[in-house]
């Protein structure tokens, strides 16, 4: 159920949001809670402190709705705000928009539109919340995060975390944009870096989609982790998803042709997760590290554009689930003895 701050001073509002949302509040979609200014919400605020979204008006007594963003912004980072007011003149938006506030509805209410921006902002704080949760979970500060999910974090359960290092099981991914080097040795700085990044967040997406990580980028490549029930299952899952939408991408941007494709290398088992760097630089990372990971990285190596190449090992784990060809034998480096490899097809 999520719950829903409404600030206002005017009673009949909390009567056409009880009636309007009637069926949400029956079947316990939403719960309201309800403040008559800023500093009744802020009381409101302590006591439940599962509110995700709230509602204010900007004109009341006490504490008015802009007063009230700057004071949620300072203690309530997680939460998200929309202001529902009839001052919908651009300063009062640009106002409200550089203290914190998500969004705006202009009074006379239009519910309709009013229930989708609930839903939108509620997505959002879903978005915030599971990223901080895979932060906490995975110990990592390495992926791109928005700040109010760094403000919310208890300093010191973080760094306690930090000096844990475990053994765990784990699958690893290398995604690979083939021909990108070439790109960026012939091309304008900016529009290879831009390039780069946007083909980054179309990868980054689908590994998050699986539960995954990104434990490093790596020039054009990615280093993605995936923990927990069925790692390797949902790593060929986002893998498949990378290359599928790679691969729906136009060949050019607006200043750069390029066709892209990965090659992907998977590889599952044990690996050891720590926090490794330098002491005397004061630049550590937490990431895994062994066997599962190099090997992760040399199947990459043997891939072809368009290929997700895994071991006989792994093969044997998924062949019920995912359509597999046999590739053959190839000797990895490092490697004492030629491995068996496979191509996950679909």
């Amino acid at each position: 159920m999520a719950k829903i701050l409404v600030v206002d001073d005017e009673a009949d509002l909390e009567i056409l949001i009880k009636q309007k949302f009637r069926k949400q509040i029956r079947e316990n979609l939403y719960e309201f809670i309800f403040a008559k200014n800023g500093r009744h919400a802020l009381e409101q605020l302590e006591i439940h402190n599962d509110v995700e979204v709230v509602l204010s008006d900007i004109n009341m007594p006490e504490m008015d709705g802009l007063t009230l963003l700057s004071k949620l912004n300072e203690k309530h980072t997680l939460l998200k705000s929309v202001i529902v007011s009839a001052y919908g003149d651009m300063e009062n938006i640009r106002t409200a928009m550089n203290r914190g506030a998500f969004d705006f509805v202009t009074k006379p209410v239009d519910f309709n539109d009013l229930e989708l921006t609930i839903e939108k902002t509620l997505k959002h704080v879903k978005h915030l919340r599971e990223t901080l949760k895979a932060i906490k979970e995975n110990n990592i500060l390495k992926m791109y995060v928005d700040e109010t999910v760094l403000n919310y974090m208890d300093t010191r359960e973080f760094e306690s975390s930090l000096l844990k290092n475990e053994t765990v099981e784990a699958t690893v991914a290398f995604i690979d944009i083939c021909g990108f080097t070439a790109i960026s040795e012939n091309e304008k700085p900016d529009d290879v870096v831009k390039l780069l990044n946007s083909l980054f967040d179309v990868m980054v997406k689908e590994i998050l989609n699986q539960g995954g990580f990104v434990d490093k980028f790596i020039g054009d490549a990615i280093m993605a982790v995936f923990r927990s029930d069925f790692h390797l299952d949902r790593a060929i899952d986002a893998c498949l998803a990378v290359r599928s939408q790679i691969e729906k991408l136009p060949g050019h941007s607006d200043h750069v042709h390029f066709r892209p494709k990965v090659s992907i290398g998977i590889n599952s088992g044990e690996v050891v997760s720590g926090n490794i760097g330098s002491h005397g630089l004061k630049r550590l990372d937490y990431t895994v590290i062994g066997d599962v990971v190099n090997t992760a990285q040399r199947l990459q190596s043997a891939a072809s554009p368009g290929q997700i190449v895994i071991n006989e090992k792994a093969y044997e784990k998924v062949k019920e689930s995912f359509q597999c060809r046999k590739v053959g034998e190839v000797s990895l480096k490092n490697k004492s003895r030629a491995e068996v490899i496979w191509e996950v097809v679909e």
